[in-house]
């Protein structure tokens, strides 16, 4: 019960989840209002956004 609490708390998990759904939403439904250029530019920001999180825990441990 404890990982899932850490798990439901974690901003990479969010982000990753966020990333998925929208890609989801888009071989679902092609008329989803964005094209894959925007699809893949939300996707690389998410991305970054998981990978600077990693290194900011990452950082922090290491203190």
């Amino acid at each position: 019960m404890a990982k899932l609490k850490i798990l439901l708390s974690s901003r990479k998990f969010w982000a990753a989840s966020i990333g998925l759904l929208f890609m989801v939403i888009k071989a679902w439904k092609p008329d989803f209002p964005l094209d894959a250029d925007q699809l893949a530019g939300i996707v690389a920001i998410l991305v970054t956004y998981i990978l600077g999180t990693a290194l900011e825990d990452g950082l922090r441990a290491d203190s």
